[in-house]
């Protein structure tokens, strides 16, 4: 692994005490990934590198894809040990695409292996790893442990099995495990199983025939949620939709529930109510709000129909919703009723039209009440976190930031957080040295430490 040396990604000396002296041993809280909590609670040892490393990571797919691999060697039906050397043979002229360090990293980091990726070193890597797994029994637990993760929230729809967290709890791991409450599935009242979604929640909550129901409903599982320690909901939207009034969203309920087709327009009435029905209901019980916005679902409908959700079809949407969520923010503040929020934005273009907008919602209630969230998804590479915190810097106080996630399905993809902090690192340090800021490496190391960790536990109530 001859280029990635002690000293990556930080440019100078300064970089490399502020990551060596402040960072690189924080803990890791990772409030928002997709991490499966059953997987977690039965903990048992993986067979092979796959299934830990390319198994349900979308991220590694598009990747192969934009490379030309045939789709059996990616989710189709060749062998695990074939889908590893596809990915392999593909990393290697990567140049660039986070993946080609990510990987890497990984490999030395879960594995002990400093070997080089690419084609023609795939089978021994296989063979390594492999081996590794038997000698050291690789499993979830393990995984989490080495990672130094102190607290970890999972995203959780509103009718998931809360049992699992409860049972985990009993394991005594080094780590906790939360779901953050989701209501996606019930605010996409155009879905075609949207009825099979209502009958998920009615069954844990009873008969729902109105909004009024349906309110009741979330509001009742929301309690479930806190019972087994929540302190975090997420909201995923393409793009802010208009505020409207209940009645209205009543009447496109009534419509879902009896099984017509709901048209976009009427999509758009109910997610405009019942996105700010959610937002009341989260600063009802003091939780922090996670909205992301900004992605254009599903986009292939070909391999939607043959593969699912999240197998990597989405992408960045053009959607506008600075003035939309200025006018739903302004709304629930007039109300008190604005909860802690960050807002993960996947449109670089609107990066400085968030930032400006969320400096009007502040207050005394918390430091960086209203936060600009991470580089997220396809902006949680090199130049999408320097841009991120070129903004950051810009407009508002990089000091209140809450950090890195790894909104991720691999149980591999906690170094993510370490590149981020030698990046970050890297843009402090530079900073010292041309002597724009504060030359008080302690100022700046705690800086450091706090947006590294301790920022996220203040804020999620840790």
């Amino acid at each position: 692994m001859v280029y990635l040396k002690d000293n990556f990604l930080l440019k100078n000396k300064t970089a490399e005490r502020l990551y060596n002296e402040y960072a690189k041993n924080m803990p890791i809280f990772d409030y928002h990934c997709h991490l499966p909590e059953k997987q977690i609670l039965e903990n048992e040892q993986f067979n092979d590198v796959y299934e830990i490393w390319l198994k349900g990571d979308h991220y590694k797919w598009r990747l192969m894809r934009n490379y030309g691999i045939d789709e059996e060697f990616i989710t189709g039906g060749k062998s695990n040990k074939e889908k590893f050397v596809a990915y392999c043979t593909v990393l290697a002229t990567a140049f660039g695409n986070p993946l080609y360090h990510w990987s890497q990293v990984e490999l030395k980091e879960f594995f002990n292996c400093e070997i080089e990726i690419n084609g023609d070193n795939a089978e021994i890597i296989w063979d390594w790893c492999n081996e590794y797994i038997k000698l050291n029994k690789i499993t979830p637990q393990s995984l989490i442990e080495s990672s130094n993760v102190t607290h970890l929230f999972t995203t959780n729809e509103v009718f998931d099995d809360l049992s699992t967290f409860e049972k985990i709890k009993q394991k005594n791991y080094k780590f906790k495990v939360i779901p953050a409450f989701r209501a996606d599935k019930i605010m996409n009242v155009e879905a075609k199983d949207y009825l099979q979604t209502i009958s998920k929640l009615s069954a844990l909550t009873g008969k729902i025939e109105n909004l009024t129901d349906l309110e009741s409903a979330v509001e009742n599982r929301l309690n479930e949620f806190i019972k087994v320690g929540t302190t975090a909901c997420d909201i995923a939207l393409q793009r802010v939709c208009p505020l409207t009034e209940k009645e209205q969203a009543d009447e496109v309920l009534k419509k879902a529930l009896k099984g017509e087709e709901i048209s976009l327009e009427q999509a758009e009435i109910f997610k405009g109510y019942f996105t700010y029905f959610l937002f009341k209901l989260y600063a009802k019980y003091d939780l922090s709000t996670e909205l992301h916005i900004g992605a254009m679902r599903n986009n292939n409908t070909k391999m939607f129909n043959k593969l699912g959700l999240d197998t990597g079809y989405d992408s960045i949407a053009e959607d506008n919703s600075i003035k939309l969520m200025s006018r739903l923010f302004d709304k629930l503040d007039s109300e008190n009723s604005l909860p802690k929020t960050i807002i993960f934005n996947l449109n670089p273009k609107q990066n400085s039209e968030i930032m400006t907008l969320l400096g009007c919602f502040q207050d005394s209630s918390a430091r960086g009440k209203i936060q600009y969230g991470p580089a997220w998804w396809f902006l949680d590479n090199k130049v999408g976190m320097e841009k991120h915190l070129q903004d950051l810097t810009a407009t508002g106080h990089i000091a209140t930031f809450v950090g890195m996630l790894t909104d991720s399905r691999s149980l591999l993809s906690y170094p993510r957080h370490h590149y981020f902090r030698r990046i970050l690192c890297s843009y402090l340090g530079t900073l010292m040295e041309d002597g724009e800021i504060t030359q008080d490496i302690e100022l700046v190391g705690k800086v450091v430490k706090d947006i590294s960790y301790n920022n996220s536990i203040k804020y999620f109530k840790m």
